[in-house]
């Protein structure tokens, strides 16, 4: 007998709970941006949407089905099943953050903010969170597949992430590797750099995008569902034993990029989560393509 779809309510701590949990109270909070020339009165409106809305979504999840709730700073602890739809409640990137641990299930994301976020992934208003619902799990239903890039270390460890992928030192400082391509002869070029990146299509909507025009690369961004990545190398230095030959390009289907370390230690984090990372030590490889998945965004 198959289990009944489990709806997933994906959110982050408000500003509003950030301030409480750093001042204890309302008034201290208030207190403190009031002698910073800031009213506590616009953060408690953001807070009390975001609840709204988290109402709002709870309230549409069928009777018949399951429920959970899971904070951001939990996804890594959090199991999700192949019957999960998994409901964002919150910003853009609150869906990047989750895609990374999924393996296919739906995802709908509701704005809780209309006008002060993109709308980019989180399309949807609550009051269309049971129709999305019944869509989700009803074959045939509208959805879009983003392309997702991942990074697979010689060890078997492996990172996904829905918008990029960057690798540099752990404090952002020079980072030293060799740099090559499958299929390539001898061992790539050392290089010294403050780290690399690798976007998709959805990413192009941010990092990838800033060094992209800061480049004048005249390669063309890619789309959210195209299967291709562009990737970059972020202030290469040129010196008698790095190159900078390899400093941009684009990956489609079946490509990668290699990376092998040549310093004591470097990070893999993925769409901004630096608390979940990899951690690379001086001779490890990583290889860098396109992901095996995708994430399933209803539309």
């Amino acid at each position: 007998m198959s289990l009944a779809p489990r709806a997933v309510l994906v959110h982050r701590r408000t500003e509003y709970e950030e301030l409480l949990a750093r001042h204890g109270t309302h008034g201290q909070a208030a207190f403190f941006l009031t002698s910073r020339g800031r009213s506590i009165d616009e953060v408690l409106r953001r807070h009390e949407r975001t609840q709204h809305a988290l109402r709002e979504v709870a309230a549409a999840v069928p009777l018949t089905w399951r429920s959970s709730r899971v904070e951001r700073a939990d996804l890594d602890r959090f199991l999700f099943a192949p019957e999960d739809v998994v409901v964002v409640v919150g910003q853009d990137g609150l869906v990047a953050n989750t895609a990374k641990y999924l393996h296919g299930q739906p995802v709908v994301g509701i704005d809780t903010d209309p006008g002060r976020n993109p709308g980019v992934l989180v399309r949807h208003r609550c009051t269309d969170a049971a129709a999305l619902l019944r869509a989700a799990t009803t074959a045939g239903s509208r959805a879009e597949e983003l392309t997702m890039v991942e990074a697979v270390a010689d060890d078997t460890q492996r990172l996904l992430a829905l918008n990029e992928i960057y690798l540099g030192s752990p404090g952002h400082q020079t980072a030293r590797y060799r740099l090559g391509s499958d299929g390539d002869q001898g061992p790539g070029e050392a290089q010294a750099s403050s780290g690399v990146l690798v976007g998709t299509g959805t990413g192009a909507t941010g990092w990838l995008r800033s060094l992209w025009l800061e480049r004048g690369s005249r390669a063309d961004l890619p789309a959210p569902c195209e299967p291709r990545l562009l990737w970059f190398v972020r202030e290469a230095w040129p010196s008698p034993t790095s190159g900078t030959t390899k400093v941009a390009g684009e990956l489609g289907r079946g490509q990668g990029l290699q990376l092998t370390v040549e310093s004591d230690r470097i990070v893999v984090f993925g769409d901004g989560m630096e608390g979940d990372a990899l951690e690379l030590t001086w001779g490890q490889s990583v290889r860098l393509g396109i992901a095996g998945t995708s994430l399933h965004l209803v539309t």
